[in-house]
């Protein structure tokens, strides 16, 4: 999701200077691909683009005939394939364009026309999780039968503070719809859904967009300025909090959102800032770390990580009397923190404190790929709704 907020950006862009585009968005991948479903590239009518939905090879076969393939106004779904070879019927009109990477995968692509000032669904929900901070979970419809009156590109979305739709007038789809997005937020995980059959199928994506990753670093030294780099590299929207008014300076830390100055002897709303967010604690200040530490323990962080000397952050646990706040107790405190990369420079200790973060929320181990014995991303198979039945006929209806 951190990678929509640029996109946003050149969206709000494109509306400000009237300038048109096309929204491409990764919605189905067969196999293996560089890019997940819900990646997204904008394409402007003039100018560059802006995002990625591939490892580069499918960009500017799209921005060269997105516009040509959206010239009726109506979203089209099209499928690239990086098979080694095409196929017989690559002559077919839905047959998947070849590119001969050897990858053997299929990406499904929606694309749909952007008309500067124009208000939608998608722009509303991503607007609303980035002004919010809250998640939500989008229903895209990517391919219909040929009996079925709902369109390709039509949505549903739901959210805390909203639910809505666009272009979808079955009440018994709307339903059906209504609560496996409830189930997304849930899952915090996308899917695939098919619902009817035969020529009233419906076929949907169900999308979980998270809310932009927040970090919070305590203690603003020269070591937390890569950290905030590589952070910010990453779309994550970065605050840093030191007790030290001559660290604590906006222009020594410009990817920063923020930069705070709050000495531990003075009221700080520290829950608010911390409560799901990834914190690293590195002031090089035994004081206060143990300040910080103590307090964002006391709070419900996504992720904690403790720079210095197992024995260090032993000790400081000790003296806050925690000493049952062990690792295995609290599984998301991490000392010493980072990756085991070998390195000690700055930059190369930040990377390994990026590193694990990603890993740790993601849910992985952070270890080498060529160990892993199952797929790199977990395959994403359309799921037939249990409702299949009842649906039908009242879509029929």
């Amino acid at each position: 999701m951190s990678d929509v907020y640029a996109l946003l950006d050149a969206l709000d862009q494109a509306n400000s200077t009237k300038i048109d585009a096309v929204l491409a968005t990764v919605v189905k991948v067969e196999g293996s691909a560089y890019r997940r479903p819900g990646a997204r590239m904008l394409i402007p009518h003039f100018g560059q683009t802006v995002g990625t939905i591939s490892g580069g090879c499918l960009e500017q076969e799209l921005a060269k005939k997105a516009w040509w393939l959206t010239e009726s106004g109506e979203a089209v779904v099209r499928r690239y394939s990086t098979a080694a070879q095409e196929d017989e019927d690559a002559d077919d009109e839905d047959a998947a364009l070849t590119f001969g990477l050897g990858c053997n995968g299929t990406v499904h692509v929606l694309l749909e026309r952007h008309d500067a000032g124009k208000r939608s669904l998608l722009l509303d929900v991503l607007q609303r999780v980035k002004a919010t901070g809250q998640p939500a979970a989008l229903a895209t419809v990517i391919s219909v039968g040929r009996k079925n009156r709902v369109q390709v590109g039509a949505r549903m979305g739901l959210n805390a503070f909203m639910n809505a739709c666009e272009g979808i007038r079955c009440q018994a789809l709307q339903h059906a719809l209504q609560g496996d997005l409830r189930s997304t937020l849930a899952r915090k995980k996308s899917q695939l859904m098919i619902y009817g059959s035969g020529a009233n199928e419906v076929e949907v994506f169900l999308e979980y967009i998270a809310p932009q990753p927040r970090l919070m670093i305590f203690g603003a030294g020269h070591d937390a300025q890569p950290l905030v780099r590589f952070a910010r590299d990453l779309n994550w929207h970065v605050t840093v909090v030191d007790g030290r008014a001559h660290f604590a300076r906006p222009e020594r830390f410009p990817g920063a959102s923020q930069v705070i100055v709050a000495p531990i002897d003075e009221p700080f709303d520290l829950s608010s800032a911390v409560d799901g967010a990834a914190v690293v604690i590195m002031t090089h200040s035994y004081r206060q770390d143990r300040y910080w530490l103590e307090n964002v323990l006391q709070c419900s962080p996504a992720y904690v990580g403790q720079l210095g000397p197992r024995e260090r952050t032993e000790r400081l646990l000790d003296e806050m009397g925690a000493s049952d706040r062990s690792p295995e107790v609290v599984p998301g405190l991490h000392f010493p923190i980072g990756l085991d990369l070998g390195g000690d420079t700055p930059a190369s200790v930040a990377l390994a404190i990026v590193g694990e973060i990603t890993a740790y929320l993601n849910e992985r181990s952070g270890g080498m790929l060529k160990y892993r014995k199952t797929t790199i991303h977990q395959a994403c198979e359309p799921t037939r709704s249990p409702a299949v039945g009842g649906l039908q006929a009242k879509m029929e209806a």
